[in-house]
């Protein structure tokens, strides 16, 4: 009898114990975020003419400058064409007027041609010359028109959309793609009364059962915009290797939204008996008493405590 008291004694002696203080935690408030890219920017047509080549398809990486498709105008062949005539013909002229103006000018330095016609000579080659520099001019500008059919990618990324196909008759300014940057971000939509909790530079963290590939299970908020639309404000959020996820494809993101003081305890220090959480409590005697306590939310291997604990109580482990 006496060893198993004493036994028992030695059991209580060693037995763990816990201070109970408070802590600051950050609450997390669950949301659903969608992957867009920062950018989306169209490609457009500079003339209007007809799609004779589309070389992209939804989904296609491009790179800033590859061309996505080309536009033909064919009033521009016949143009051309007009032009290099008239320009065929002016250089004819000039060759003439340049003759006419050398026998003019012999005939001058022999003394029996007047001035007058020596001048009329002159500027008549002068005038056909501008008139060819005129018309090499406007054949450069209709040559850099048909060059303009060339529909570039106006960023690095994946095509989003493509409204038209080959054969299409397109405007001037007509979108042909929308090309998304390869800057990718999870843009969240949050409840207003978060507005003034959330900031640049917040942690965020990404729902692990929704993880693919090389995704990061962390982010940080990289913009929160300054406008709130139906109850809700706008951010976005960087996170590493979203480059593999659908644009609009939905993902659920935790976010600290605020702060506040609670208790949290080792779970090992709480008794469960017949559906009651109980506690140990160490008394000023060093005798140890039961308080039923509510728990809260688990963290991890700790347990919040909503009621029945205060600051500076000891807890025994049971």
């Amino acid at each position: 009898m006496i060893t198993a008291l004493f036994l028992a004694f030695l059991q209580a002696g060693t037995a763990e114990t816990y201070v109970v203080e408070p802590r600051v935690v950050t609450d997390e408030k669950a949301v659903f975020a969608t992957v867009e890219s920062v950018d989306v920017v169209s490609a457009r047509a500079r003339i209007g003419g007809v799609v004779g080549e589309l070389r992209v398809d939804e989904g296609d990486a491009v790179e800033a400058g590859d061309i996505i498709a080309i536009v033909v105008d064919d009033r521009l062949g016949p143009q051309i064409g007009a032009v290099n005539s008239t320009a065929a013909a002016l250089s004819a002229q000039l060759d003439q007027a340049r003759s006419d103006l050398t026998r003019a000018q012999d005939l001058f330095d022999r003394g029996i041609f007047a001035q007058a016609r020596l001048d009329e000579a002159q500027t008549a080659v002068d005038v056909l010359e501008n008139q060819l520099a005129s018309a090499r001019q406007e054949r450069a500008v209709i040559v850099q028109q048909s060059r303009e059919g060339n529909v570039l990618a106006p960023t690095a990324g994946r095509v989003l959309d493509v409204p038209v196909t080959a054969g299409s008759v397109v405007l001037p300014g007509e979108m042909i793609a929308s090309v998304a940057s390869d800057l990718y971000v999870l843009r969240l939509m949050l409840p207003e009364r978060h507005a003034r909790s959330i900031s640049e530079g917040d942690s965020i963290r990404v729902d692990g059962s929704d993880l693919t590939g090389d995704v990061a299970p962390t982010g940080f908020i990289r913009q929160v915009y300054p406008r709130i639309q139906d109850g809700r404000v706008m951010a976005d959020a960087l996170v590493d290797g979203l480059g593999d996820f659908f644009v609009g494809e939905r993902v659920r993101v935790l976010v600290a939204v605020d702060s506040r003081e609670t208790i949290f305890i080792p779970d090992t220090f709480v008794d469960t008996r017949y559906g009651v959480d109980y506690v140990q409590i160490q008394g000023e005697s060093e005798n140890t008493y039961d308080v039923v306590i509510q728990r809260g939310e688990v963290r991890g291997s700790e347990i919040e405590i909503l009621s029945g604990l205060s600051t500076g109580d000891i807890l025994v482990q049971p």
